[in-house]
């Protein structure tokens, strides 16, 4: 039976290809018997007619090489050549085929060959085989798309496209890279995007942090060990080294590496060579190497605590990685592709952002960089009904509402130390002298409890009440001090 799809109960779908009417319809008895839905074509012509008809999806085909007019082995030589058929599986048959037909067929993408007279269960097994093989495929390649879209660095502010100039200069070559960059800012993402670029694509990518494998391990994780060659290593075990052979090793955090590690890495950079803790074999590896750190190498090289020769090694084409603030232009890309993919990954409704969120975060400082930014945006997805607002915002916590300084005022001017009432020290409102307010009088009384209003629907976040109020935040925090407005008034 036909292996049943989670995604459409239409059954597979076989596309027959015979000058010889007993043939198909034998064919056609034993494969729709076990469930599947059977066209027939005569030629090779009628073959590629019905092929290209989208309305008429094939799953799988069967061919007989010796047809009239178009013979087998062209028409899979077209099937190849044509994107939309490039990847169907084809059976071949033959009942006056030689070697080199069958070797020719293969070649060209036969996914099996029989000769007649058929085997019907040998049949029915490639059958199935073929079309639970493209199915994988098909998987597969929707599953790498995926991955590689969760990895796209987006944005087109002119730090991003210099770094966009560089990748596409270096992930080509053989050369050794060193990331740097602030935390959060995508040191990663853009190590993945140069081993994507690179002829190593489809070979692994091996990420290590070197930060979070303690110091007595390190060796062991990135060179291997021998069963019994230290107190629980039970078996013998690969190294991120041999892991990676033929395709890229990632060292993130390589600025926290042991300097004991870093000569032997050294050596595996030179010569191609590591040894397995416990063992006196050579491994030789191919592996490119790609390091990204957060701090200053080349002051670590001047205090001693990394090694000046892997610092040159590594830094054959340093790559810096911008930081948030430094392509605040990107904001609004970043912020729509994380919600979109938020919504997508947690089956929620698309959610839009409106325009005033924008202006919002980039008024934000973002010392954690992307990462932060993500952080947020997403937050404020769940939180969101259709469309994010401000008030959805999660309040920053690297801008206090009342910072230090303006807390001491504000407590000052209200709680005076020298016994005097808060009245005549803090910044008053002007006095009338009549029964009625002055125009400025009344200005400044009605700015003052309007401010105080707006601070306090919004939890006293002075970013937020600054947006509100349409005024610049320095020129916010300047009136609260002049009104002697304190957290909590009102």
């Amino acid at each position: 039976m036909p292996d049943p799809s989670p995604l459409s109960t239409v059954p597979p779908t076989v596309l027959v290809v015979d000058d010889e009417k007993n043939i198909r319809r034998i064919l056609e008895m034993v494969l729709s018997g076990e469930g599947y839905r059977v066209l027939e074509a005569e030629s090779g012509e009628k073959a590629l007619e019905t092929l290209s008809n989208p309305h008429e999806p094939v799953d799988v085909a069967i061919f007989d090489l010796k047809l009239p007019g178009i013979g087998g082995l062209d028409v899979l030589q077209r099937l190849r050549a044509d994107d939309a058929t490039r990847d169907l599986p084809v059976i071949v048959i033959s009942g006056h085929a030689t070697v080199h037909d069958a070797v020719a067929a293969i070649k060209l993408g036969a996914t099996d060959f029989f000769e007649k007279p058929l085997n019907r269960e040998r049949v029915l097994v490639s059958v199935r085989n073929s079309i639970r093989t493209a199915r994988l495929n098909r998987t597969v390649e929707q599953m790498r798309g995926e991955l590689e879209a969760r990895y796209e660095m987006i944005g087109t502010s002119a730090p991003i496209q210099k770094l966009f100039q560089d990748l596409d200069k270096v992930a080509p070559t053989k050369a050794s890279v060193l990331i740097t960059g602030e935390s959060g800012t995508g040191k990663e993402l853009v190590s993945r995007a140069i081993h994507r670029l690179s002829p190593r694509r489809d070979a692994p990518f091996v990420k290590v942090n070197c930060a979070a494998i303690p110091r007595e391990l390190i060796e062991s994780e990135l060179f291997g060990h021998e069963k019994g060659s230290f107190t629980g290593a039970q078996a013998r075990k690969r190294g991120f080294f041999e892991q990676a052979h033929g395709g890229t090793l990632f060292l993130d955090e390589i600025g926290d590496m042991d300097l004991t590690a870093q000569a032997k890495v050294l050596r595996a950079l030179q010569n191609g060579e590591v040894v397995r803790v416990g063992s006196e074999h050579v491994i030789n590896v191919d592996v490119r190497v790609l390091a990204a750190t957060n701090k200053d190498l080349a002051k670590a090289v001047s205090l001693g605590t990394f090694r000046e020769d892997l610092f040159f090694r590594l830094d054959v084409f340093p790559i810096r990685v911008p930081a948030l603030r430094e392509r605040k232009v990107d904001i609004a890309l970043l912020a729509e592709a994380f919600v979109s993919g938020f919504c997508k990954e947690n089956g929620l409704r698309s959610k839009r952002i409106d325009p005033s969120v924008f202006d919002a975060l980039s008024r934000r400082k973002w010392p954690g960089n992307v990462r932060e930014l993500k952080n947020v945006v997403e937050r404020a997805a769940i939180l969101s009904s259709d469309v994010i607002t401000i008030a959805d915002l999660p309040e920053d916590p690297h801008d206090s509402p009342f910072d230090d300084e303006l807390e001491e005022a504000s407590a000052s001017a209200l709680n005076p130390s020298d016994g005097a009432d808060a009245e005549s020290t803090s910044t008053p409102l002007p006095q009338s002298s009549g029964d009625r307010l002055t125009l400025r009088e009344y200005r400044e009384t009605t700015e003052r409890a309007y401010i105080i209003e707006t601070l306090k629907a919004l939890d006293w976040n002075i970013s937020k009440a600054a947006i509100v109020l349409g005024v610049e935040r320095t020129n916010l925090h300047k009136k609260v001090r002049a009104y002697g407005i304190k957290r909590g008034e009102g």
